[in-house]
């Protein structure tokens, strides 16, 4: 079952400048989906089309079967987006943060509770939810960000370069749980420049240059016995 589908998606920018151009691709549920690229070949663009943030010029862009366009509160029930650098209110403690997020989702004061402690726990931040956030490490606002992402379980989990600024042992304990999620039916697609992980995590990926899709597929039909490093360099060289 298709989670998130972009159908011809372009976005122009003044001076007709093309950072999306026709770009295509389907992630569907249980999948862990890397979206690889260049600086400026158009990942940041398409994920926040993707999560609402940006308006585009041409193409559809599905969230579970609604459209962003034309039913952006449906989408945005079910997904989560993470942006490469968390902007969190900074005169909230943790707590109040995540508190908050779980009221715009309506998640009852139980269930709440034991995702906060269960995830918190595991991604070693539950003590400091209690600080204000102005007093975070960049890495524990990551934290922070992740935990309010995970709070409403969504179908869709949009990342962009989330393992940036992680301890090895929270980029661990993402990895689990984005695996988790998709063996719970949910998709996860992410941004990375990091090909080791996507080469290990994910079971498809994209590899976009200059706002085009230059290759997709499940891993096994990209690579073809090479490393992921060595068919993003040939593509991107071309």
């Amino acid at each position: 079952m298709s989670v998130l589908t972009i159908e011809n998606y372009t976005k122009v920018y003044s001076g007709d400048k093309k950072a999306a151009d026709n770009v295509s691709l389907t992630v569907e549920s249980g999948d862990i989906y890397g979206f690889i690229g260049h600086n400026g070949a158009g990942k940041s663009t398409t994920i926040r089309a993707i999560v609402g943030v940006l308006d585009f010029t041409d193409g559809e862009i599905f969230i579970d079967g609604h459209s962003v366009k034309k039913e952006p509160m449906e989408c945005k029930k079910v997904t989560a987006y993470i942006p490469d650098n968390p902007d969190l209110y900074e005169n909230l403690t943790g707590i109040q943060y995540l508190n908050f997020v779980a009221d715009v989702f309506d998640i009852d004061a139980d269930v709440r509770e034991a995702r906060i402690k269960d995830y918190g726990d595991r991604l070693e931040i539950t003590e400091a939810l209690g600080d204000p956030i102005s007093s975070y490490s960049h890495g524990m606002k990551q934290k922070v960000a992740i935990l309010s992402a995970l709070i409403h379980e969504p179908k869709l989990m949009v990342m962009d370069e989330p393992f940036v600024g992680l301890d090895p042992k929270a980029a661990f304990m993402l990895k689990e749980i984005m695996h988790e999620m998709c063996a719970r039916g949910s998709a996860v697609f992410f941004s990375t420049h990091v090909l080791e992980v996507a080469e290990k995590l994910c079971n498809k990926v994209a590899i976009i240059k200059k706002g085009k899709i230059i290759a997709q597929g499940t891993m096994e039909e990209l690579t073809g016995g090479k490393s992921l490093e060595e068919v993003f360099l040939e593509g991107v060289n071309e």
